[in-house]
């Protein structure tokens, strides 16, 4: 009897394992759509609903401006509640917000939009913490993973919003919707994990009594939230605006984001890699520097390619790979600076929260640069600046010191 239940408990254990790993897939397949499916659809809103780029650049920004307010907030949330039952919370949210974002009236757009950063940012701070809790040991393999999931819904949801609103005559609405199937899909899979996997990180909960004061004086600590906040101010600048300056260009808004899923798709190979390569070197200054001209060139390349449809799908390529390596290399660089978990944990919270209140500036700034001046010359010159201080920053933060 014994050897009968022990047998039983194996098995479900051995379910359980398995289930997590899909779990933690199906988490990240959620951490992009709602946002990378927007901008490709902006137009459409736009003409639908009535909103100036202004408007429209703050409605990209919301999801940002939300991460930097409940970042801090989350391990709080988790220690009251676990880890998993707070997860199947952020995903519950995620896809309420999802749903009222498809109601075409601007009140539900910028509510469904706040409910969806919510969401996110729940997600985004407790899926490390997961993968920290459960494979300890398999912390950068578990991290690539997850990492490249996310990019690769992320540029799905790009490539597919216009077709699924036009050729499916989905409409906006219909196309965002589709996006809820994830989140329904990862919502069946938490809600059996929570009851099985009831140990709480006692990691998370600890970051609750350990002081702030050594991370928030730390100049390194302050290099890597930059770091991490202007990576960011690219990545949501371009994810929000590349279609539309494409369009810019003569290319067909289909087309455009198309090109916004191909630029993401590029940047996966490195997403998987740079985790690997940086954590067999002391010093990961000479990466940010080469992912850093990448994004330079990128950008300056897309200044210049108007008529050049060549250096146009250069310019794609270099900036998908930039920005695929960069994000990925941000996150390694919180545990390769830190001396404890404690410390890793509350550097993550510092780096998220500061860094996406500058992320959360980009879409808003540059759709308002836009208006100001009727070309997209100025907003790209902006980026190659921001790009200039990412580099930077980033060999600051990737030299072999710690906090």
């Amino acid at each position: 009897m014994d050897l009968s239940k022990s047998s039983e408990y194996n098995k479900t254990k051995s379910i359980s394992f398995y289930l997590l790993i899909a779990g933690i897939v199906l988490v990240a397949f959620n951490l992009r759509p709602a946002i990378t499916s927007l901008g490709p659809l902006v137009g459409f809103i736009q003409e639908d609903v009535g909103l100036a780029h202004w408007s429209s650049g703050l409605l990209m920004s919301l999801p940002l401006i939300t991460f930097s307010v409940m970042s801090p907030l989350v391990p709080k949330i988790s220690s009251r509640l676990s880890n998993e039952k707070a997860l199947l919370l952020g995903l519950i949210v995620l896809l309420t917000g999802i749903c009222s974002r498809s109601i075409p009236y601007t009140f539900f757009l910028f509510a469904g939009t706040l409910l969806i950063g919510i969401g996110i940012a729940i997600g985004n701070v407790l899926l490390p913490a997961i993968v920290k809790d459960k494979f300890p040991t398999k912390f950068g393999l578990m991290t690539s993973v997850y990492s490249t999931s996310m990019g690769i819904f992320a540029s799905l949801a790009s490539g597919l919003s216009v077709p699924l609103a036009e050729g499916n005559g989905l409409g906006w609405q219909g196309a965002q919707m589709v996006w809820g199937i994830p989140a329904v899909a990862a919502i069946i899979v938490w809600f059996y994990l929570q009851k099985y996997n009831r140990n709480d990180s006692a990691e998370v909960k600890n970051t609750n009594l350990v002081t702030p004061t050594k991370v928030w004086s730390s100049p390194i600590a302050w290099q890597i939230a930059i770091f991490m906040g202007f990576q960011s101010f690219l990545f949501y600048v371009t994810i929000s605006w590349l279609p539309e300056i494409l369009h810019s260009y003569g290319m067909s808004i289909e087309t455009a984001g198309w090109m916004l899923s191909f630029m993401q798709l590029v940047g996966l190979p490195a997403s998987f890699f740079i985790p690997f390569v940086a954590s067999r070197l002391k010093s990961q200054s000479w990466i940010a520097l080469g992912l850093g001209i990448c994004a330079i060139l990128g950008y300056f390349g897309l200044l210049v390619s108007a008529d050049h449809y060549p250096i146009l799908i250069i310019s794609i390529i270099l900036i998908g790979l930039a920005l695929g390596g960069i994000f990925p290399l941000a996150l390694s660089l919180i545990g390769f600076r830190s001396q404890s978990a404690k410390q890793a944990a509350e550097l993550s919270g510092m780096a998220q929260s500061t860094g996406y209140i500058l992320a959360a500036v980009g879409p808003l700034f540059i759709g308002s640069l836009f208006d100001w001046t009727h070309v997209w010359s100025i907003p790209l010159i902006t980026l190659i600046f921001v790009a200039t201080i990412v580099t930077i920053f980033g060999m600051m933060a990737g030299r072999d010191r710690h906090i």
